[in-house]
Order: structure tokens, then C-alpha cells, then sequence
């Protein structure tokens, strides 16, 4: 058998009209606000319904840059008033790293108005992985499989290992249990805590996120917020870079690949001094494996029309949708 390999080129932007793909719809909309959030949201809801969990980055203490506590509880209320909020501890030592722990930072960042389920606090559950290459299941936490439907509201921003955190961040991340399942995407046997990056780590993350998406089958939608685009993670709090990236808006589609790959092309659309930080990060970090693996894995489109739903559904190009941003001012 040979040795497997993860598929170079991850520092690479493939330009839109060079990719061989169908076309997803993705939805977009200027407006960052609870009523943008809940607008775009209902242009991708269907089959959301049952119990719902709703998977987002709830932050380090005090974190300055996640998705506003005040438009979560707004979108709740209005949209689905019984679903709960979702997130696993973490993998490295820090504030959300025991339950007890990060119990203490959701009640310091606001997320005490709703239900909060620390999906990996009574233990783990492995989802299986179909067709992949590194992984036949993903240690996930246990609680996953206690919702019918799964919101994935992602704030979009650099990440330090992934070069960017889109929704595929969100979930292959996001819902594999502290412990176990973070270590197998982050770590080779017998090696540092971080060994796994670029490619190799862009692909196991990946397949993580399949083996949530396969799981919630079409009772899955997926939101990211385009606003105070650190190039750091959330994962990073207090301590994350300053933003000097445009806020650009809010997208949202049933296909994770084409929601993502949406959102680099807005930041691959932009001026260059808008984006040269964020594109850096992404770029060095060979973040962009994470779109061409999400539709070799047939999870999606690489190729979509953008809806504007601010001006009668009108078909936008990139530029179009990322002309006269403002400079970001926080």
C-alpha cells in the first residue's frame, strides 16, 4: 500500500472561472445587524426543525472579535426559541479547556440566556468519515447526536493554523471532543501537540467536518459573519491581532464548500490593502487546501451565484459585493 499524502497547492487561489464545478446558491447581504443575521438566515432554513443545536465560537474571555452576544440572543429568540448552543472544550490548556473552566468564561462572555450543552462533557461518540483518506470516524462530542438539525453560525476570520476559520473550522473543530478527536487532527503519534499544519492538517480537519455534515444529512445550514476579521482565531481572545481587514457582510448557503470558498472570494476580490494581511495569512499557512478537499470530498460547489437579498435578489460579482468598504474602525 502506499504511503498516503495530503495533496499539495494549498497556498494557491484558484480564480473563479478556472474551476470545474456546478454552481450553489449563496446569499449575501451587507447588513451587519440581529435583523441582517435573521433575514439571511431565513433564506437557508429549511429542514431546520426538531431539536435544534445551533454550533458557534463562543470565545475566550472577554474576546473582542466573535459574533455579538446581543445579535445571538435577538436571533434565538425570533428564530428558534428553543434551540440550544453548542461547543466542545478545548485542546490546549486555557479558559475553555475543562468544563468547569469553560463554564466560568460562557457565563463571562454573556452566554448565560440560553441553553449551552458542552457536547463532549459526558464523554465521546465516533461519527463515521465515508471515503476519506486519513480517517474512518471522528471522535466527536458525545452529546452531537442529541439534535435533529444543526445551525452552523461561523464568525468568518484568519485562523493561526488554518490560515482562515470559515464554517468547515467551525464544525471539523468545533465538534470533535477536546481530547480525543482534536488530537487526531492536530497531532502525529508520539510527536508536539501542533505537529499536524498546512495541507495535512487542512484535510483531517476537513474530514472531521464531513463526518458532522453526513451525519445531519439535509438538516444542516450553514451562516458565516463577515465582520472584524482578525487574523487570528477567536481561540485567541484578548491576544489576537488587531483587525485592519474591511467588515464586508453576512453569507449564508446549504453548501458549506461554496459558503467558504464565497467568502475568500470576497477577500481575494477586495484591494490590496484591504486584504493583505488576511491573504497572507491564508496563504502561508495553506489554508486554501480546505476548499479544494471540501469538493473533492463531495461536500459542495466551488462555484455558486451570489444573491444580494438587499437589492431584489440581484446576481452580484465579488467585486461588486466588496466596492467601497469602509476601512475597518473598531
Amino acid at each position: 500500500m502506499s504511503e498516503k499524502k495530503a495533496k499539495k497547492g494549498g497556498e494557491k487561489y484558484i480564480p473563479y472561472n478556472e474551476r470545474t464545478s456546478d454552481e450553489s446558491i449563496v446569499y449575501f447581504t451587507r447588513d451587519l445587524s440581529p435583523k441582517g443575521l435573521k433575514k439571511i438566515y431565513e433564506r437557508v432554513n429549511e429542514n431546520i426543525d426538531g431539536k435544534i443545536a445551533i454550533k458557534l465560537h463562543t470565545g475566550e474571555p472577554h474576546g473582542p472579535n466573535i459574533i455579538p452576544v446581543s445579535w445571538i440572543k435577538e436571533f434565538i429568540k425570533d428564530e428558534c426559541s428553543d434551540a440550544t448552543i453548542v461547543e466542545t472544550n478545548t485542546y490546549y490548556e486555557g479558559d475553555r479547556y475543562t468544563t468547569k473552566q469553560h463554564r466560568k468564561t460562557l457565563k463571562v462572555n454573556g452566554w448565560d440566556f440560553c441553553k449551552v450543552d458542552i457536547m463532549d462533557e459526558d464523554g465521546t461518540i465516533d461519527l463515521p468519515v465515508k471515503n476519506a483518506k486519513w480517517f474512518d470516524h471522528m471522535t466527536m462530542g458525545k452529546n452531537i447526536v442529541n439534535y435533529d438539525s444543526l445551525i452552523t453560525l461561523t464568525h468568518f476570520k484568519g485562523h493561526t493554523m488554518g490560515g482562515f476559520g470559515g464554517s468547515n473550522k467551525n464544525l471539523g473543530i468545533g465538534c470533535a471532543d477536546g481530547r480525543i478527536g482534536k488530537k487526531m487532527i492536530h497531532s502525529y503519534p508520539n510527536e508536539g501537540q501542533w505537529s499536524i499544519a498546512e495541507e495535512d492538517f487542512m484535510e483531517r480537519m476537513t474530514e472531521s467536518t464531513k463526518a458532522t455534515v453526513d451525519h445531519f444529512k439535509d438538516k444542516i445550514t450553514f451562516v458565516n459573519v463577515m465582520r472584524n476579521m482578525s487574523v487570528s482565531c477567536d481561540c485567541e481572545g484578548v491576544e489576537a491581532e488587531p483587525v485592519v481587514t474591511p467588515n464586508v457582510g453576512i453569507l449564508a448557503s446549504r453548501d458549506i464548500c461554496a459558503l467558504d470558498t464565497a467568502c475568500i472570494d470576497l477577500v481575494y476580490a477586495m484591494k490590496k490593502e484591504e486584504n493583505h494581511d488576511l491573504v497572507e495569512r491564508i496563504e502561508t499557512r495553506h489554508g486554501l487546501r480546505q476548499l479544494s478537499y471540501m469538493h473533492e470530498l463531495k461536500m459542495g460547489n466551488t462555484k455558486y451565484k451570489l444573491i444580494d437579498i438587499d437589492n431584489d435578489d440581484k446576481e452580484l460579482t465579488q467585486k461588486e459585493a466588496v466596492k467601497d468598504l469602509k476601512p475597518f474602525n473598531n
